[in-house]
């Protein structure tokens, strides 16, 4: 289907939808101070203890399997210290992004939703250090926030984007594929519509448009060919919104493969039975994750 005439779909379904949710304005004032070079740890910590739901999961984020800090934080003073301020607007989008569907009810189990986002994300951190990307941080963001499309259509395209899962379920397809055919769109699309109206920087744009086609990237090709790779394997290892998706492939043929090996030759060299055993062993970790941050405390 046209890429054009996606695109004008997705934005006519997203602009149909008076009660999108929001970046809280906390979050969004946050992102305007991390842009004042002199702001200090004291100023973003009152603001933030000012939203109790985000102090909450970004303390439950430092304690996390992603951070593994060397003793419990129990300071918020203390966790933006630890993190460091550069890290802090990422934190922020990625609480304010689960907080504004927490509660919804949709076509997709939420936790499960976020047990593969999650995933992805820290997998996209593990690829990102094996070939030298300098970034870790934005790896793991954009691994989180890849399939935001998909929020939206399963909660308010509910009983349309079910007939969507129901379909893969009995066809060897691709969900982006039936999205397309039976949609008119994809959640990259919608993602994408969704991360504009939220003043998502470029580059996190880029990885939810272009995620299943890196090669189509126009900010940042090896970004989206991590977040690629890494969406594929936790799709084969079990997170994948409970096994509802026909996935398989052969590493040799991944087009995210090919551009990650130009840019890092050794990653040929990679063990990829013992990379792929080494995501067994942290599943775990994302799915307590998951749990701990929509627990409520």
């Amino acid at each position: 289907m046209d890429k054009t005439v996606m695109m004008e779909r997705a934005e006519i379904l997203v602009g149909a939808v008076d009660d999108l949710p929001t970046i809280p304005i906390v979050a969004t004032k946050i992102l305007q101070l991390l842009d004042d070079p002199d702001v200090s740890v004291e100023e973003i910590a009152d603001l933030m203890l000012s939203d109790q739901v985000m102090t909450a999961r970004v303390m439950k984020l430092l304690n996390s399997p992603v951070y593994k800090p060397a003793q419990e934080i129990t300071s918020l003073k203390r966790a933006l210290i630890y993190l460091g301020l550069r890290h802090v607007r990422e934190l922020a989008l990625t609480t304010s992004v689960i907080n504004a569907f927490d509660g919804t009810s949709g076509a997709l189990e939420l936790n499960s939703f976020w047990e593969h986002s999650f995933g992805v994300g820290m997998v996209s951190k593990i690829i990102a250090q094996k070939i030298g990307y300098q970034d870790l941080e934005k790896a793991y963001i954009a691994g989180i926030i890849h399939n935001l499309g998909e929020v939206f259509l399963s909660n308010f395209l509910r009983d349309p984007f079910l007939e969507v899962l129901e379909y893969i379920k009995a066809h060897p397809v691709r969900l982006i594929d039936a999205e397309a055919e039976l949609l008119g769109t994809t959640h990259c699309e919608v993602g994408l519509c969704m991360a504009q109206k939220w003043n998502f920087p470029d580059a996190y744009c880029d990885v939810i448009m272009h995620h299943h086609n890196p090669h189509e990237a126009t900010v940042d090709v090896v970004l989206c060919a991590i977040v690629n790779l890494a969406d594929l394997f936790c799709s084969v290892r079990g997170l994948n919104y409970g096994n509802r998706e026909w996935i398989s492939f052969n590493l040799s043929e991944v087009e995210a493969w090919t551009i990650l090996k130009t840019e890092s030759p050794s990653l040929a060299k990679m063990d990829v039975e013992r990379f792929c055993y080494e995501l067994d062993d942290a599943i775990p970790d994302v799915k307590e994750l998951v749990s701990s941050i929509f627990t409520k405390s």
